[in-house]
């Protein structure tokens, strides 16, 4: 029988900023050393299974400034939404880039099944939920179902708009939640898109479209393909960079361990140190 892929451990390693712990993962597909720096998970090495762990410590001193820089942004993203849940006294959620306050009302007796009953109303920013007694799916289950639904809509919206000015023609499109990606590209024209996209404001889920349409006349990222993009969407840099800053805000937005704030879902580390530098 073979053995995991992967098998993990924590370590620690002394940095000049203080010590720090991360994950070693050593996986059996793995070719290379490489670390990520994981919104949940903090920093996270993978090695080879075989690999040996003294590089690792010396790779990690090197790159350190690197590492402090994206744990800094992540513990100033985390810090912005500590507080914020969609449900609750105070339920906020961004919808389209705007901030929503969301409220729950009970449906007419009668009504089968939950949904959002409007955006807007007396307060131009929210999100109202119509919750039917028959409907035994959670709230936070409904607003997902509904956003998914809007995501497919203005996704599909975008690509039948640039596709054609771009002269590609994707054979799929589907909707997933990964962690990592806002959208892929495959060499038989599949497209696969975030549903979180329709969080951001729509220029940013525009400009995610137009990068992986892109993809299908040029797969990478060069000059010809970046000049492809600006073609379309000349600022795709600024949104590519709100997409960056907002990731942490857009994947726990709607979570479903909704008695976990955001700020219990921070890596141990981070919960120890609060906002302080490593």
């Amino acid at each position: 029988m073979n053995g995991p892929a992967s098998v993990e451990s924590t370590r620690t390693v002394r940095l000049a900023q203080g010590n720090m712990e991360y994950t070693l993962r050593r996986s059996s597909r793995a070719r290379r050393l490489r670390v990520t720096v994981d919104p949940l998970r903090g920093v996270v090495v993978t090695i080879p299974a075989r690999g040996a762990v003294g590089p690792v410590d010396a790779f990690l001193r090197e790159r350190e400034p690197w590492l402090q820089r994206h744990l800094l942004r992540h513990r100033q993203q985390w810090a912005r939404i500590a507080d914020r849940r969609p449900f609750g006294p105070d339920g906020q959620l961004l919808f389209r880039g705007v901030l929503h306050r969301v409220r729950m009302e009970s449906a007419e007796a009668g009504a089968r099944r939950s949904g959002v009953l409007r955006v807007g109303g007396e307060d131009a920013d929210e999100l109202v939920l119509s919750m039917a007694a028959a409907d035994r799916r959670a709230p936070i289950r409904v607003l997902e179902a509904w956003l998914r639904e809007r995501a497919s809509a203005a996704i599909t919206a975008e690509i039948t708009r640039h596709a054609p000015v771009l002269g590609v023609d994707p054979v799929a499109v589907s909707f997933r939640d990964p962690r990592t990606r806002w959208g892929s590209a495959t060499r038989t024209h599949r497209l696969s898109f975030s549903w979180r996209l329709i969080l951001a404001p729509p220029r940013a889920l525009e400009t995610v479209v137009v990068h992986e349409l892109a993809h299908l006349r040029v797969f990478g990222h060069g000059p010809a393909f970046w000049a492809i993009v600006a073609s379309q969407i000349p600022d795709h840099r600024a949104w590519r960079t709100w997409l960056r800053d907002h990731s942490l805000e857009l994947h726990s937005a709607v979570d479903h361990a909704e008695d976990v704030s955001p700020a219990d879902r921070r890596p141990q580390a981070d919960r120890d140190r609060g906002t302080n530098a490593i």
